[in-house]
């Protein structure tokens, strides 16, 4: 998934997920916190390979993703391709009139859109992007 767009969010917390990532994420997914400034869904099938990963790892380390778990929530795509985004969670990234929807790699992003404007217009400096490339071999 790639691309990003603007969004309203409604009165009632809803969200509408583009068509081209509605695809993809399916039409139950996971929405929980994220290691940046956002928020993650993910499709059932990312979620299952996200839990098998916390599963294997040892026991003891199994209480660091505590905060991902208790912060997510499970929601589902009414006909008109929205959801209800929790209060919590659009607490959590100050996102109460507007939010930006982000499709990177397989899974969504939320974030409240002054935040993405400043963080787009950062990482795509020229270079920022040759930072990247560099970095990433290319």
């Amino acid at each position: 998934m790639v691309d990003s767009f603007e969004y309203k969010i409604d009165s009632k917390g809803r969200v509408f997920i583009p068509a081209s990532m509605r695809e993809e994420l399916g039409e139950v997914f996971h929405v929980t916190i994220s290691d940046e400034n956002c928020l993650n869904a993910y499709s059932m099938e990312s979620w299952k390979r996200f839990l098998t990963r916390v599963e294997e790892m040892p026991m003891r380390k199994q209480p660091m993703m505590r905060p991902f778990f208790s912060n997510a929530k499970k929601c589902e795509l009414d006909a008109q391709g929205r959801f209800v985004l929790p209060q919590k969670l659009r607490e959590r990234i100050k996102a109460d009139k507007e939010v930006t929807v982000v499709g990177i790699g397989t899974r969504v992003q939320f974030w409240n859109t002054e935040t993405y404007r400043a963080i787009n217009e950062e990482e795509t400096k020229p270079e920022n992007l040759a930072k990247v490339m560099d970095e990433l071999d290319f």
